[in-house]
């Protein structure tokens, strides 16, 4: 029985809180594990982040389960008996499933607890800026723990409901976020001569900015890249005044870390190459930075394994996701697998308003956590 699996599933996702943010969520899952006697349980890791150890106090390979658990600044527009109370703020990622699966899992290693080794159940805030995975992996560090192995899945709208998708190598991509600021000198509009609009520059750099994704062409990289742009601001609605500054905001993706470094280097020159021929002052910044998500086959296959046990589609996707993904943090450190589990051909998209998490993942998804924890204790 799920029922109160799926009933927490609801909780988490009446009352959602934004990466950094997510204390009354910790709350409820340190609640929720408190009653089934773990090791250990600690709160506080790497932000709001909360781990419950099972400790079989003997030799053995230490896994790490990991689930997400922040939510994104979406408004919530379905008509759901359990739809946020929190304005402008809604699980559109699927957090809150992904959160109530590994507390699943939690009850069902309470009941069958490691015979060899040790198993860290981590719930993860600040998934989608980035942050959260690094920290938890710091603290974590600090305290002595080390994974052997690290698993983590992913909800996917697309894919039939209840596949498993895997794959070797890349899974998710690089990514970070480019912030470039033009600094040029404000004049009255009637004299745009004696100021220095960053207009021109800003304009060159939207349309060469893009034209450095290669489609297809590798143009000295070795896999995929892109950048797209997010974000340009000029100015402000004065119509005296001729502006100074300006900000263009970018997002670079690449399958592999090492072109991202060089897509980043590349964009940055480009913009130093347009700046300085106006000589326009400029500042460069990045953010929310996340690396390359890399499988390890001897994971992807005790997944695959598992998927094929329980009867489950599986699917081996041809490509990387474009998207990413912070658990490629954990994935540095150890044998790791992320994955997806298919939440329905149809079903809205990640990030849509009108997503909503399947509550007919759960079983799966359980199921398929289970098979992998007595996989490893075999």
């Amino acid at each position: 029985m799920i029922s109160h699996l799926i009933e927490l599933r609801h909780e988490l996702h009446r009352f959602p809180e934004l990466s950094g943010q997510e204390q009354e969520t910790a709350a409820r899952i340190h609640a929720f594990l408190r009653s089934l006697k773990p090791d250990q349980v600690l709160t506080k890791v790497g932000g709001y982040g909360v781990m419950a150890l099972f400790d079989s106090g003997k030799p053995g390979p230490e896994v790490w389960f990991r689930a997400d658990m922040d939510a994104l600044p979406v408004n919530e527009t379905m008509q759901l008996d359990y739809a946020s109370e929190t304005p402008g703020v809604s699980h559109k990622c699927g957090h809150d499933g992904h959160t109530a699966i590994l507390a699943g899992l939690a009850e069902y290693i309470s009941l069958h607890r490691p015979a060899k080794g040790r198993v860290l159940l981590l719930f993860q805030p600040a998934e989608e800026t980035g942050q959260g995975a690094a920290a938890m992996l710091k603290a974590l560090n600090a305290l002595g723990f080390r994974p052997d192995y690290a698993f983590a899945l992913h909800n996917l709208p697309g894919y039939p409901l209840n596949s498993v998708i895997v794959r070797n190598g890349t899974f998710a991509a690089a990514s970070r976020g480019m912030v470039i600021r033009l600094k040029g000198r404000t004049s009255h509009a009637s004299e745009p001569e004696k100021g220095m609009s960053p207009a021109a520059v800003m304009a060159r750099l939207m349309v060469d900015l893009p034209g450095l994704s290669n489609n297809g062409d590798l143009k000295g990289y070795r896999d995929f890249v892109l950048l797209t742009l997010i974000y340009g601001n000029l100015g402000s609605p004065a119509f005296g005044t001729s502006p100074g500054e300006a900000v263009l905001m970018a997002t670079l993706r690449a399958y592999r870390n090492e072109d991202m470094e060089l897509l980043s280097n590349t964009a940055a020159e480009l913009v130093r190459r347009h700046s300085d021929a106006a000589a326009m002052g400029f500042e460069i910044s990045f953010t929310e930075e996340f690396p390359a998500t890399m499988n390890h086959p001897e994971a992807v296959q005790l997944v695959s394994d598992a998927a094929r046990s329980l009867g489950l589609p599986l699917i081996e996707a041809g490509l990387p996701f474009r998207w990413s993904e912070d658990f490629a943090h954990f994935a540095m450190e150890s044998k790791a697998a992320l994955f997806g589990i298919g939440s329905g051909t149809d079903h809205p998209s990640l990030h849509h308003p009108e997503y909503d998490f399947p509550d007919a993942v759960i079983t799966s998804a359980l199921e398929l956590w289970k098979s992998i924890y007595l996989k490893l204790q075999g």
